[in-house]
């Protein structure tokens, strides 16, 4: 790695922002997969996040921003760069009113959630289980069981290329299928808010104790994935074409197209970027092949 990278990055205050070098990327994603970043920051706040942004720029260094890493599969060969994870005040959940939740893009779902049930707020029941960070879900408008981020979201905070504070209020969010106002952009989400409702406490833990019920009935979560591995194509589901062409359990080195939920490719041990790469394209091309379906992924690749 680069000497500058070191020399501007230990020039940060401990306190603003946490750096680890060298950082093996397999410890911070889902997949347990994913060689070496040159740099991997936590960052506490958004003045050190926005002067952070502002020194990549300025000496063209490639920075990749992640949550959780629960949709991510990244390189063998690692990240050259920096990999940014918002820790600190992004963290932090809130009441702005008795049904409105300001939070915090690098927040778990899992905590948001609970924020929401201990202040008898319902409507995020759906997203009890999705592993991930707020801003991750708002960025790909997550959704299960019939519900989605859309149906809570309301404005959302971000940080745009320049280092400016800006935000995407109501239709704004432009939020789709797996998509967003951010998709494709360069702009970082800083804060999300939610409108939700009053609703029993009894009644939201019954809904979540439930949907997490159905996820461990159905899902392989005794193994390292990243969630569903492809989009649902319009007019199928990706699971059942994938079944249907004999696809269960079919291997590439650690990976394996999942013998209890075809939707899901899993570490089985040992599994590398490129074994879960091949396996893609072999399920897409035997899919294309049998189904005349083009299956597309719903995993995002990053390193070189």
């Amino acid at each position: 790695m680069n000497n500058f990278i070191y020399d501007f990055l230990n020039d940060f205050d401990e306190k603003s922002i946490v750096t680890y070098f060298d950082e093996p990327m397999r410890r911070h994603t889902s997949f347990k997969i994913g060689g070496n970043a040159d740099a991997y920051c936590v960052v506490q706040n958004s003045a050190a996040l926005i002067k952070l942004l502002k020194i990549c720029r300025k000496r063209e260094i490639p920075y990749y921003i992640i949550g959780k890493g629960s949709n991510l599969l990244v390189s063998d060969n690692g990240i050259r760069g920096t990999v940014i994870r918002l820790g600190g005040e992004f963290k932090s959940i809130s009441l702005v009113d008795d049904c409105l939740i300001r939070c915090g893009a690098g927040a778990s779902l899992a905590s948001l959630c609970s924020f929401a049930l201990d202040h008898s707020l319902g409507g995020l029941e759906f997203a009890w289980g999705i592993p991930g960070s707020v801003g991750g879900a708002a960025f790909m408008n997550a959704g299960a069981y019939g519900g989605e981020i859309k149906d809570v979201a309301v404005s959302a905070m971000y940080i745009d290329e320049n280092g400016n504070r800006k935000r995407y209020e109501g239709s704004g969010l432009d939020f789709g299928y797996r998509r967003s106002a951010f998709s494709g952009k360069n702009q970082i989400i800083t804060d999300v808010f939610f409108k939700l409702e009053h609703k029993a406490q009894r009644s939201i833990r019954e809904e979540m104790d439930e949907l997490m019920r159905r996820r461990k009935s159905k899902q392989p979560l005794d193994y390292p994935s990243a969630g569903s591995t492809f989009k649902r194509p319009e007019g199928y589901y990706a699971a059942a074409l994938i079944e249907e062409c004999g696809l269960k359990g079919e291997s590439v080195g650690g990976a394996q197209v999942s013998e209890k939920h075809a939707g899901f490719i899993i570490n089985k041990g040992g599994a590398t970027c490129s074994d879960v790469k091949d396996l893609i394209e072999n399920v897409k091309e035997q899919v294309y092949n049998q189904k005349g379906v083009r299956l597309q992924c719903e995993v995002k690749f990053i390193g070189t």
